[in-house]
C-alpha cells in the first residue's frame, strides 16, 4: 500500500506541478531537458553536440563566454572584461574610452589577473558526501563532516587529474557533483569597442528593449606562451538568427532562490534585500562624489559605478517581484501544495515536513544579526580585501584542508594566490575615500560600541584610521604581499602594516560572526534544505532544474518579440534604430556616438540586425554567454534582460508575461568589426573568410 500512495502522489503531482513545455530552468549537463526540446521544438541534439557545447563555453570573473576559434579565441561582453580593460588603461591611454583592437597576436594584451575555466568532466559525489555524516550528528558537526569530505574529493581529484576541481553542491544539499575544470590563467585582450558603443543608453537603457549595443569583447587563452589550441568552439553564424528560431544559452547564471522556503524568502524580502540596497549605495554614493573631482577620479572609479548601479537596478526589479502579492501568493501556494502531498503519507510527513519548521526558527534570528555581518568586514577596498585575506590565511594554513575555511582549502589555493599577487593598479585615493565611507556607516548604523566598530577604530575618527592604514601600507607593492604571505602566521603577527593591523584588531569579530553563522543558519539550511530536497525528487524527480550558483547550465527559448502594455516590440533592433535614438536625444549623454560611429555611419548597412530578445530562462552570470542554433552555430551573445524578467531570480517568469534575455546579434557584430574598426584579421579568424 505504501508504495503505491507514493506512486500516485508522485503521479498527481508530475502532472498538475508545472507547464508541461515552459521554456523554464537553467539546466546542468548531466541532466539537460531532452523532454521538453524534443516535444516543444523537435530538437534532439547528439552527446557530441552537448559534448562540444560544454567545452566551447567558458567561464570568466563574473560571467562568461566561448571559445570561437581553434586558437583560443574567446567572445564575451565589454562589461563582462571591462575590469580588466580598466586594469590595462592608463591615465594617458584609456581602453575603456578609446577601445583597443590588436592587428596581430603580438599586439595582444595580457590581462592582470584573468582566469579562465572550462567544464571538463563532472561526476556524482552525492553518496560520498552524505555517508560522511555520522548518525545521530548535529546540524553544526554533520556540516563539518560534510565540508571535511568535500575538501577531500576535491584536493584527491585536483591531485589525480592535475585539473581545478570543485564539489559543487545542487538542489540545496540534495546532490553533489564534483566539476573538474582546465584553467587558463594567461589571457590576452584582443579587441573591445568603446564603452559608449557597449554601454549605450546608459542607466537609463539597462534592463531594456529595444536596445543598440556593441556589448563584446574578445580574449585570446595562452597556454606555455602560445595561443592555447581549442578544437571544441563554436562556429560563427553570419546570418545570426530569425524571428522564432529555437536557440540555446550555454552560460554560468550566477544565484537563484526558487527553491529557498516561504521564510527564507520572507526574509529576503523584508530584511535581506534592503540591507543588501544599502550596502551597495553606500560605496556607490562614495565613489560617484570622487568621480567629481576630476577626469583621472571618473576614470578610475567609472566600471564599479557602473557595477554598482547596475546591481542596484536589478536588484529593485527582484525585490519589486517580491513584494507582489500575487506573485508571492504563488510561491506560498507551491509549498503548500508540496506539504499537503507529504500529509498524504504519514512517515513522509513525519520524515519532511519538520525541515520547513527548523528553517522557519532559525530564520527568526537572522534579522538581529544581519546588519552586523554586512557591516563587519574591510573589503569593500582591495588592500582592506588583501590584508583580511593575508590574516585570514595565516591562521587557516594551519590547519588540515578539510577544516579550513573553503576558499582556503588546498584545492582551492592557486586561484586564492593569483588573486592575492595580482598586478592590477591600487588607486590609494579611491581606496581611501571608499574605505572612510564604510567605516563611517558602519560606525552610524552599528554604534560606536560595537565590537567592530572599537576594534577597528577605538575612539578616533575614521578619516584618521584610514588615511594612516591607505597611506602607509606596503601592501601596494606585490613583493610585501608574496613576503608577508611566504612568511606566515609569524610574518603576519610581527607586521606593523597599519592595514594588516587593521585587519589583525577585526579579524577575531569577524571570526565570532562567521561561526554564529555556520553554526545557527548554514548548517540547519543544509541539514533541513537536504530533507526538502529529498522531498522535491519524491514528488517530482529531476524535472525541476537546481538553483543556479555560477555553474555552467544551459538554457533554451526562442528569439521573438512580445505585446507591452498596447504595442508590440520587434525580435530585433537594427543599425537604423541606434542612429535614430541618437540623434532623437540631440547626441546628449548617454545618448551620444563614439566619433567612429558618428563619422562611419554611411559605411555601414542599416537594416543589420544589432540586437534581438529571446525567451531563455536567464540571470546575472550569463552574460557573455553564447547563444546557439540546432547547429551549435554562434548566432549572438547574451548580456541583458528586460525589466518583466528581473524577479526571475525568485520564480519563473512566463515567456508570455515579456520576459526577455536580450543578446547582441552575430550579423551586427561582423559588420562592425568590417566597416567601422578595419578589423579583417579578426573577422577572417571568426569565418573563415
Amino acid at each position: 500500500m505504501k508504495k503505491i500512495s507514493v506512486f500516485l502522489l508522485i503521479l498527481s503531482f508530475l502532472i498538475n506541478a508545472f507547464p508541461a513545455f515552459a521554456d523554464e530552468g537553467m539546466w546542468t549537463f548531466d541532466n539537460p531537458p531532452l523532454k521538453q526540446w524534443k516535444e516543444r521544438y523537435n530538437f534532439e541534439p547528439s552527446q557530441e553536440w552537448l559534448d562540444n557545447l560544454r567545452l566551447a563555453s567558458v567561464r570568466l570573473e563574473g560571467g562568461s563566454g566561448s571559445f570561437v576559434s581553434a586558437d583560443g579565441l574567446i567572445i564575451t561582453n565589454h562589461h563582462v572584461a571591462s575590469g580588466q580593460i580598466a586594469k590595462l588603461s592608463t591615465k594617458e591611454k584609456d581602453l575603456i574610452k578609446d577601445g583597443f583592437y590588436a592587428k596581430t597576436q603580438a599586439e595582444e594584451l595580457k590581462t592582470p589577473d584573468m582566469e579562465a575555466n572550462i567544464l571538463m568532466s563532472f561526476e556524482n559525489v552525492t553518496e560520498r558526501v552524505q555517508s560522511a555524516v555520522k548518525s545521530g550528528a548535529s546540524d553544526k558537526d554533520a556540516n563539518t563532516q560534510r565540508r571535511a569530505a568535500i575538501s577531500a574529493i576535491e584536493k584527491e581529484s585536483t591531485e589525480k587529474t592535475g585539473l581545478k576541481s570543485d564539489v559543487i553542491t545542487l538542489y540545496n544539499g540534495g546532490e553533489y557533483w564534483l566539476y573538474r575544470f582546465k584553467k587558463y590563467t594567461d589571457i590576452r585582450l584582443v579587441f573591445a569597442p568603446e564603452e559608449q558603443i557597449a554601454f549605450f543608453g546608459g542607466d537609463y537603457d539597462n534592463f531594456t528593449y529595444p536596445r543598440y549595443n556593441l556589448d563584446v569583447t574578445f580574449l585570446r587563452a595562452y597556454e606555455n606562451g602560445v595561443p592555447a589550441k581549442t578544437p571544441n568552439y563554436l562556429k560563427w553564424s553570419e546570418t545570426g538568427p530569425m524571428d522564432g528560431e529555437f536557440v540555446i544559452a550555454s552560460g554560468n547564471p550566477g544565484s537563484t532562490a526558487r527553491l529557498l522556503t516561504v521564510a527564507q524568502l520572507k526574509y529576503q524580502r523584508d530584511t535581506g534585500n534592503p540591507l543588501q540596497k544599502w550596502i551597495w549605495e553606500t560605496p556607490l554614493v562614495a565613489l560617484q562624489n570622487y568621480a567629481k573631482r576630476g577626469a583621472e577620479q571618473d576614470r578610475q572609479s567609472n566600471g564599479a559605478i557602473r557595477s554598482l548601479n547596475n546591481s542596484l537596478k536589478r536588484l529593485t526589479g527582484q525585490q519589486e517581484g517580491l513584494t507582489n502579492p500575487r506573485m508571492f501568493a504563488k510561491k506560498e501556494k507551491e509549498e503548500q501544495d508540496l506539504k499537503a502531498g507529504l500529509a498524504k503519507n504519514p512517515a513522509l510527513e513525519k520524515e519532511y515536513l519538520p525541515a520547513w519548521a527548523q528553517i522557519e526558527k532559525v530564520y527568526a534570528d537572522l534579522p538581529m544579526m544581519a546588519k552586523r555581518r554586512a557591516f563587519s568586514l574591510i573589503s569593500v577596498s582591495r588592500l582592506g580585501a588583501i590584508a583580511s585575506n593575508l590574516v585570514r590565511y595565516s591562521e587557516e594554513i594551519k590547519k588540515p584542508s578539510g577544516e579550513r575555511y573553503p576558499e582556503f582549502s588546498d584545492a582551492r589555493l592557486e586561484s586564492f594566490k593569483a588573486n592575492l599577487f595580482s598586478s592590477a593598479p591600487i588607486y590609494a585615493e579611491m581606496e581611501e575615500v571608499l574605505l572612510t565611507a564604510w567605516l563611517e556607516e558602519a560606525r552610524k548604523t552599528l554604534g560606536a560600541n560595537d565590537p567592530l566598530i572599537k576594534a577597528a577604530i577605538g575612539d578616533a575618527e575614521p578619516t584618521e584610521v584610514v588615511k594612516r592604514a591607505i597611506n602607509e601600507t606596503k601592501l601596494k607593492d606585490v613583493a610585501e604581499r608574496k613576503a608577508l604571505f611566504e612568511g606566515g602566521a609569524d610574518a603576519i603577527a610581527k607586521s606593523n602594516d597599519p592595514m594588516i593591523m587593521l585587519a589583525r584588531r577585526i579579524e577575531p569579530i569577524i571570526r565570532e560572526l562567521r561561526a554564529w553563522n555556520e553554526e545557527k543558519i548554514v548548517s540547519v539550511e543544509a541539514s533541513a534544505g537536504r530533507k526538502i530536497a529529498k522531498a522535491r525528487f519524491l514528488v517530482y524527480g529531476r524535472t525541476i532544474s537546481p538553483d543556479a550558483n555560477f555553474n555552467l547550465r544551459m538554457a533554451f527559448g526562442k528569439v521573438h518579440g512580445y505585446d507591452e502594455d498596447t504595442t508590440l516590440v520587434p525580435y530585433k533592433t537594427t543599425f537604423y534604430g541606434l542612429y535614430d535614438r541618437a540623434e532623437s536625444f540631440g547626441e546628449k549623454s548617454p545618448f551620444d556616438l563614439p566619433a567612429r560611429w558618428r563619422d562611419g555611419r554611411n559605411k555601414l548597412n542599416l537594416a543589420t540586425p544589432f540586437n534581438f530578445p529571446y525567451s531563455a530562462d536567464t540571470i546575472g552570470g550569463m552574460s557573455g554567454s553564447p547563444i546557439v542554433n540546432r547547429k551549435a552555430e554562434f548566432v549572438g551573445i547574451n548580456f541583458d534582460s528586460n525589466i518583466q524578467k528581473l524577479s526571475n531570480r525568485y520564480w519563473y517568469i512566463e515567456e508570455d508575461e515579456g520576459s526577455r534575455a536580450i543578446g547582441v546579434h552575430s550579423a551586427g557584430i561582423l559588420e562592425a568589426l568590417r566597416k567601422l574598426y578595419d578589423a579583417g584579421n579578426l573577422v577572417k579568424e571568426l569565418t573563415g573568410k
